[in-house]
C-alpha cells in the first residue's frame, strides 16, 4: 500500500492555489453586468467608464498586498497568525464586500449609492483580486524558486482564465439573470478562498524532479485553455440550451480537479525518493562509513518539506536559505526604487502593459469603427482571453526554458515581446480585413506575457523577501498607461474626427494615428527593456544561473 496522501506539501498548496487562481478572476467579467449597472443606477456611458476605471485600478494596483503578504511571512515569530492565509482572508472579505454592496444596490436592497460611493464598491471589489494574487503568486515562487517563470505563468494563466471560467458558471446558473450574477461573484471567490486558504503555505523546497510535475500542470491549463476556446467559438455560432450549457460546465469541472491528481503523484514520488534517501543514509551509519561526495549530492538534492519534518530538514533547508541570501540581497520596496534597474522596468511595463490593456479596453469600439459586426466583436472580447492565457502561461515558461538552457536573461524576453506588440499595433493601425483577428492575437498574447515575466524578473533582480510588495508596485504602471493611452490618445483622437450627433466614427481614420503612435510607444519599451537585459545579463550570469546549476 503507498503511502497515505499528506495536505502539508508544496503541491498540494499549489493545487489550492490554482483552484482559487480559477475563481478570483471576477474583473475581467465587468462586461456581463456592466449593463444592468448602468441602467439601474441610471449611468450615461462616460459615468459607466469612470466606474470601471477604479475597477482596473482596483484590481492592477496591489501595494497594500504585498506589504501585507511580506508582514505575515517573513516574521517567522508570527505563528498561527502569520502565513499567506491571511493575505486570502482580507482578500475574501474585499471580494464579498464589495460585490455584495454592488449587489444590493442593483436589486434595490440599499438606496441607488452616489457614484463616488458606488466607485469605491467597485474598487474594493476588484482590489480582492490582488490580495488572492499576490499570496498565490510569491507562494509559488518560494516553493519553486528554480523554476519561477513556469509557477507564475501557471498561477497567472489560471487568473487569465478565470473571467471565461466565471462566464461558463454564469451560462450554466443563470444566463440572463445580471444582477444574479454578480451575487455570484460575491459568493464564489469568498468561499473558495476560504475553505482552501489555510492549505497554501511556504515550503521553500527546490529540487530537479519539480519540473516533471510542473509540467503536468501546465499541461492542465492548456487542455483547460483549449476546451474554453472551442466553447467560446461554439457558443458565438449556436444557441445552446440549457442542458447543453450545464454538461459543458460540469466536464470544466472535471478539467479543474484534475491537477489534485498531478499533485498526489508528485506526492508519492517524494515520499518514495525521501524514503530511498533515508535508507541509504541508515545504511552507511550502521556501517560506520562516512557518506562519500557523491551520496551527498544525491541526497541534498532530494525534496526537503520542512514543515513537521526532522530538525536535520530544517537545518539543510536552512543552508540552502543561507546560500541564495548569499547571492541575493533581498531589497525592500524603497531599495528597489533607489536602483535604475526598477524604473526601467516600470518604463517598460508603462509601455507594455498600457498600451495592450488600451487596446483591450477600446477593441469593440475599433471593431465597430471597421466594419465588425457585433458578433464578431463578442467572439473578439472572449478570445482575449484565451491569447492572455497563452501569454502568461508561455511568456514564463519558455523564458524558463532558455535560462536553464541557453543562458538567456529574463528581460530579454521583455524586449522579444514589446517588439512583437509593436508588429501588433501596426497591424491593427493598417485596417486591412480580418486585422483584428491577427493583431488582437500578436497583442494579446504579448501583454499577457508580461503580467508573467515582470513578476518574475521582480524575484530575480531583488529578492524573494518583498517580491509581493515590488512587483504589485511595478504594476501600477498598468493602470497608469492604460489611462494615458486610453484616455489621452485614442479617447482624444477618436472624438476630434467623431462625426454625427452621436459622435460615432467609422473607418481606418478613427484609430489609425493612436496605433501608430503606441506602435511606437511599443518600440521605446522594447529599447528600454533592452537596456535592462544588458544591464542584468552579468547578474544573471553570476547569480542567478549559478544557482541553478548548484540545484540541477
Amino acid at each position: 500500500m503507498g503511502p497515505r496522501m499528506k495536505l502539508n506539501t508544496k503541491w498540494i498548496a499549489t493545487v489550492a492555489s490554482i483552484w482559487i487562481q480559477c475563481s478570483c478572476g471576477a474583473s475581467y467579467t465587468f462586461g456581463i453586468y456592466s449593463s444592468i449597472l448602468k441602467s439601474t443606477q441610471g449611468y450615461d456611458q462616460s459615468t459607466l467608464d469612470t466606474v470601471s476605471v477604479f475597477k482596473d485600478i482596483g484590481a492592477n494596483v496591489g501595494v497594500l498586498s504585498g506589504f501585507l503578504y511580506s508582514a505575515v511571512t517573513l516574521n517567522r515569530r508570527a505563528g498561527f497568525f502569520g502565513g499567506p492565509w491571511v493575505v486570502h482572508l482580507v482578500g475574501a472579505i474585499q471580494c464579498f464586500a464589495g460585490y455584495f454592496l454592488i449587489w444590493a444596490s442593483v436589486v434595490g436592497l440599499i438606496h441607488k449609492p452616489p457614484l463616488a460611493l458606488m466607485c469605491l464598491f467597485m474598487l474594493v471589489a476588484a482590489h480582492a483580486q490582488t490580495f488572492f494574487n499576490t499570496a498565490n503568486v510569491v507562494s509559488g515562487v518560494k516553493n519553486f524558486g528554480n523554476y519561477g517563470g513556469t509557477i507564475v505563468g501557471i498561477m497567472k494563466g489560471f487568473l487569465g482564465l478565470s473571467g471565461a471560467i466565471l462566464i461558463q458558471l454564469y451560462d450554466a446558473l443563470c444566463k440572463g439573470h445580471q444582477s444574479t450574477f454578480i451575487l455570484i461573484l460575491a459568493l464564489t471567490p469568498t468561499l473558495v478562498s476560504l475553505l482552501l486558504m489555510h492549505l497554501v503555505k511556504i515550503y521553500g523546497t527546490n529540487t530537479v524532479y519539480n519540473k516533471k510535475h510542473l509540467n503536468g500542470f501546465s499541461a492542465i491549463a492548456l487542455t483547460v485553455a483549449a476546451y474554453l476556446m472551442i466553447i467560446i467559438i461554439l457558443e458565438n455560432i449556436f444557441s445552446l440550451p440549457l442542458w447543453a450549457r450545464i454538461i459543458i460546465f460540469l466536464v470544466l469541472l472535471l478539467l479543474l480537479f484534475s491537477p489534485l491528481e498531478t499533485a498526489i503523484k508528485a506526492e508519492r514520488e517524494d515520499s518514495e525518493r525521501l524514503s530511498h534517501a533515508a535508507f541509504i543514509e541508515s545504511s552507511l551509519l550502521i556501517d560506520n562509513t562516512e557518506p562519500t561526495p557523491s551520496a551527498r549530492f544525491s541526497t541534498a538534492r532530494e525534496p526537503i518539506e520542512y514543515h513537521g519534518q526532522p530538525s536535520d530538514a530544517r537545518q539543510m533547508k536552512a543552508a540552502y536559505d543561507d546560500d541564495w541570501q548569499q547571492n541575493v540581497k533581498d531589497m525592500n520596496l524603497w531599495q528597489a526604487m533607489c536602483t535604475v534597474n526598477f524604473w526601467l522596468l516600470f518604463v517598460a511595463m508603462i509601455c507594455g502593459m498600457g498600451t495592450g490593456l488600451a487596446t483591450i479596453n477600446n477593441i469593440s469600439q475599433i471593431g465597430e469603427s471597421l466594419g465588425y459586426n457585433s458578433i464578431e466583436r463578442t467572439t473578439l472580447v472572449s478570445l482575449w482571453s484565451i491569447w492572455n492565457f497563452l501569454g502568461r502561461f508561455g511568456g514564463g515558461y519558455v523564458s524558463d526554458v532558455f535560462l536553464h538552457t541557453k543562458g538567456w536573461a529574463r528581460p530579454l524576453f521583455i524586449a522579444i515581446t514589446l517588439g512583437i506588440m509593436t508588429l501588433g499595433h501596426i497591424v491593427i493601425a493598417l485596417g486591412f480585413p480580418g486585422n483584428l483577428y491577427v493583431g488582437s492575437i500578436l497583442v494579446g498574447v504579448c501583454y499577457g506575457s508580461q503580467w508573467s515575466l515582470m513578476p518574475t524578473i521582480t524575484s530575480e533582480i531583488f529578492g524573494v523577501g518583498h517580491m509581493g510588495t515590488i512587483f504589485n508596485t511595478i504594476a501600477i504602471s498598468s493602470p497608469v498607461g492604460s489611462y494615458i493611452f486610453s484616455v489621452r490618445v485614442m479617447g482624444y483622437l477618436y472624438d476630434k474626427v467623431a462625426t454625427g450627433e452621436d459622435n460615432s466614427c467609422y473607418g481606418t481614420r478613427c484609430f489609425m494615428l493612436s496605433f501608430f503612435i503606441m506602435a511606437s510607444v511599443a518600440t521605446l519599451g522594447c529599447l528600454v527593456a533592452l537596456l535592462l537585459f544588458f544591464r542584468t545579463k552579468k547578474f544573471y550570469e553570476q547569480v542567478v544561473l549559478r544557482r541553478l546549476q548548484d540545484c540541477n
